[in-house]
């Protein structure tokens, strides 16, 4: 019964497969505004969980306009493509993150994340 409107990112976690493309399965992750972190409100649905995110390091790129699933993965594999086999990151899943409300129609900024181990 609380809304807390807007946050940024939405997180949405992709599992690719073998050949690049993402599985069907995906976890969508919702910052909680700094008033509610002591104590967000409990979600009524049960599909709905509240986790606390671990510090991270991460390696990112970013692009604009509205994402779509095929520009995650595509800027995914360009990001594994400048990383190169040196760096060491999770290779079973990679953030794709969102910034902009819906309705922004320019400057729009998406980041695909890759979580280094």
């Amino acid at each position: 019964g609380v809304g807390m409107g807007m946050t940024a990112p939405v997180s949405i976690t992709a599992f690719p497969a073998e050949d690049g493309s993402l599985q069907q399965k995906v976890k969508v992750y919702l910052r909680i505004p700094n008033q509610f972190q002591a104590s967000p409100p409990c979600p009524s649905d049960g599909s709905i969980k509240i986790e606390e995110r671990q510090g991270m390091t991460i390696y990112s790129t970013q692009f604009g306009g509205y994402a779509k699933e095929a520009d995650y993965v595509n800027y995914a594999a360009k990001l594994k493509s400048a990383l190169g086999s040196e760096a060491s990151y999770r290779k079973d899943f990679y953030f794709c993150n969102g910034y902009d409300p819906p309705m922004k129609p320019y400057g729009r900024r998406n980041e695909v994340w890759f979580v280094k181990e």
